[in-house]
């Protein structure tokens, strides 16, 4: 009996920070900005629909307007970056 081969997708959306912000991987803050999310997954084999759990998430950094020679992807986790996300929507409700 031949296994189907499991079906893997990537998936790229852009996410924007109104502040700098702060992953732990990194030392120095990252500035405000769009910048680039690349989240690979895999499908899960054996259900009756369709399914797929998420295998990897990367950052691309700089913010997509920097102008530089090169580009890194930075992994990160979903979890690090949603406290980052909320953080930086919380800055924006603050008053002044």
């Amino acid at each position: 009996m031949l296994e189907s081969p499991m079906m893997e997708r990537t998936t790229e959306t852009e996410i924007t920070f109104a502040h700098p912000f702060v992953l732990g991987s990194l030392m120095v803050p990252l500035e405000a900005g769009t910048y680039r999310l690349i989240i690979d997954e895999e499908e899960i084999e054996g259900l009756s629909f369709s399914a797929f759990r998420r295998t990897n998430t990367q950052l691309e950094i700089p913010a997509i307007a920097t102008r530089v020679g090169t580009r890194q992807r930075l992994r990160v986790s979903p979890q690090e970056l949603e406290a980052a996300q909320a953080k930086d929507a919380s800055a924006n409700n603050r008053p002044r």
